[in-house]
C-alpha cells in the first residue's frame, strides 16, 4: 500500500520521533527508494528527532522532535509551494 500511493503521488515525507538516522524513518525512505525509485519525482524527505540526546526539560525536547510545522513545511516544500 505504502509504495502504491508513492507511485501514485511521485512523493514521500516520513516523519517519526526517533532519530533520523538508523531508525525508522531511514527504513521507510529505503523501502520507498526500492519500490518506487523510477516513480519519484523528488528524494524521500526524512523528519525525526535532532540528533542530540533528549533533554529533560518538556519545553527543549519539544524543540527536538518533529513538530507539525515541520512537517508542513516539508511537505510545501517538496510541492513546490514553500
Amino acid at each position: 500500500a505504502l509504495i502504491d500511493s508513492v507511485k501514485k503521488t511521485s512523493r514521500a515525507i516520513v516523519v517519526d520521533e526517533g532519530y533520523e538516522r538508523y531508525g525508522v524513518t531511514a527504513e521507510l525512505a529505503s523501502v520507498i527508494a526500492e519500490g518506487a525509485f523510477y516513480h519519484l519525482d523528488a528524494p524521500v524527505k526524512r523528519i525525526g528527532a535532532m540528533d542530540v540526546p533528549v533533554p529533560f526539560s518538556p519545553v527543549l525536547e519539544d524543540l527536538t522532535v518533529p513538530s507539525e510545522k515541520m512537517v508542513l513545511e516539508a511537505a510545501k516544500a517538496l510541492c513546490g509551494k514553500a
